[in-house]
């Protein structure tokens, strides 16, 4: 295959393949970018019921679903019955009261969620990922967090109500270690699953903060309800609804950063060992960045657990407040760590003569992406996929440049550079490629005339409204000007 004269012909000087990359047969090419976890060539051209039927994400998707759904029914089984324990029940939750403690805790969910597909915009996953990142921590993670925490409260002789989530030693030394681990377990399965697209830290943090939005938003809606039953049968609580109300305050605001501020330790930490080549580092950062999430969750729970109201809100306000802040300043700087990303290695294929000069500013900027989008949109579908496509190709062949240059990819890197220069060239006539100076292409809507302002009259006297008396019939031409007119004599 002659990469160069089959796609870069328009250039000069550009250089070829080396002939180690160039597979001898279609099996050894297939070999080359499954070694390297790197897409098949081209498009299937199956029907499209095939190609669902045999893609492994569809089975994946079906084995979730089923998982996370006898997970739900197992955790709504074990809820609304009372479960006798020594010293005293646990009484079982009402339908009312979970659904009153769902609505409570949707919003929190929802913020969460819009944050973190607004900050995974330069190569975001598919909706399908999302998905089972968000499942996963919702209903998974909680499953078997759950039974772990409860496990372990009766082993460590737990006396009082036997609820583990109210228990001092488990909550401290057990649930910070088994919720973490649980949450990022997706993460680890996507990554064995789909390592080729995880290819930034901001992409790992979207994944590892749906996934804890998800485990927050069940576990919410436990705390929720667990306190709308309680006021409900017991005159102990006082004001049920100031109750209900602190509750929601504390856990749904002021301490919502909790479990995805920790789960990015380990996506952080994962993020890191994904783009590196050394052995030791690959096993060494996620397992960091797991022990600092459960350091945090571990600290956090105490401080919730032994602290009174104020103690804690003490806490929150002068410690755990400034963490956040430097997390969320991290955040904002992978985006910027991106952007420039993208612009030096779209810089490299500039250099080659693959890619107009303009192409790394263009493509950089997320306003400038978002940009070219709209003004697409406004020219019609097959225009706004077009623009879809040759941004997706564009941010795809920049990270797989810098995976070439980190020496995670092999010569393979340049049979997928095939393909992603092909998709640019087959869109660039049909997508807006470069937005700036252009404008929204927007339907002209006229008034009728009835409703126009009228224009003042120019020096002629021309416009403004129509003389008085004149005709309505349509005007075809001007009348002829007689030369022999002028003022009478005399």
């Amino acid at each position: 295959m002659a990469y160069v004269n089959s796609v870069t012909a328009v250039s000069t000087g550009a250089p070829s393949v080396p002939p180690a990359s160039v597979p001898s047969s279609r099996a050894a090419e297939s070999y080359l970018r499954r070694a390297n976890n790197l897409p098949s060539r081209g498009r299937d051209p199956r029907p499209l019921h095939k190609r669902i039927l045999t893609s492994p994400w569809t089975w994946v998707t079906v084995a979730a679903v089923v998982l996370y759904a006898t997970a739900l029914f197992d955790i709504y089984q074990g809820l609304v019955k009372t479960v006798q324990v020594p010293g005293g029940e646990v009484p079982g939750l009402s339908n009312a009261a979970l659904r009153q403690g769902a609505s409570y805790a949707a919003p929190t969910l929802a913020f969460w969620v819009v944050v973190y597909l607004i900050a995974d915009r330069f190569r975001p996953q598919r909706p399908l990922v999302w998905f089972l990142a968000l499942g996963w921590g919702g209903c998974g993670a909680v499953w078997i967090s759950a039974n772990v925490n409860t496990w372990a409260a009766y082993l460590m002789a737990v006396t009082g109500s036997g609820d583990p989530a109210s228990a001092a030693r488990p909550a401290v030394f057990v649930a910070p270690f088994v919720e973490e681990a649980m949450k990022a377990t997706v993460l680890f399965w996507l990554a064995i699953l789909a390592r080729y697209r995880l290819t930034s830290k901001a992409s790992l943090i979207t994944l590892g903060g749906l996934s804890a939005a998800g485990f927050a938003f069940t576990e919410n809606i436990l705390y929720y309800a667990r306190t709308i039953t309680y006021s409900s049968i017991t005159i102990d609580v006082g004001d049920a609804k100031a109750a209900i109300a602190q509750q929601v305050l504390i856990r749904g605001v002021l301490t919502a950063f909790g479990h995805p501020l920790f789960t990015m330790m380990t996506a952080t930490g994962l993020a890191i060992a994904i783009r590196t080549r050394s052995k030791v580092v690959r096993i060494l950062a996620p397992l960091a960045g797991y022990l600092l999430a459960a350091f945090l969750h571990m600290v956090f729970n105490s401080q919730a657990t032994l602290q009174s109201i104020s103690g804690f809100l003490t806490f929150i306000f002068f410690v755990a407040f400034p963490i956040v802040l430097v997390a969320v300043i991290y955040a904002v700087w992978q985006e910027i760590a991106q952007s420039r990303l993208i612009r030096s290695r779209l810089t490299d294929y500039v250099r080659m003569g693959w890619l107009a000069e303009r192409d790394p500013v263009v493509f950089s900027r997320l306003r400038t992406r978002f940009h070219a989008l709209v003004v697409a949109l406004t020219r019609g579908w097959t225009c706004w996929l077009a623009t879809v496509r040759i941004q997706r190709a564009m941010t795809e062949m920049a990270f797989l440049r810098d995976a070439e240059a980190r020496g995670i990819v092999d010569a393979a890197a340049n049979l997928r550079a095939q393909d992603l220069l092909l998709t640019i060239r087959a869109n660039r006539s049909v997508a807006v490629a470069d937005p700036r100076g252009q404008r929204l292409n927007l339907p002209h809507l006229s008034l009728p005339a009835l409703f126009r302002r009228p224009r003042r009259p120019d020096s002629n006297g021309f416009g403004g409204w129509p003389t008085p008396g004149a005709g309505n019939g349509a005007v075809t031409g001007y009348s002829a000007v007689d030369p022999s007119w002028g003022p009478p004599p005399g």
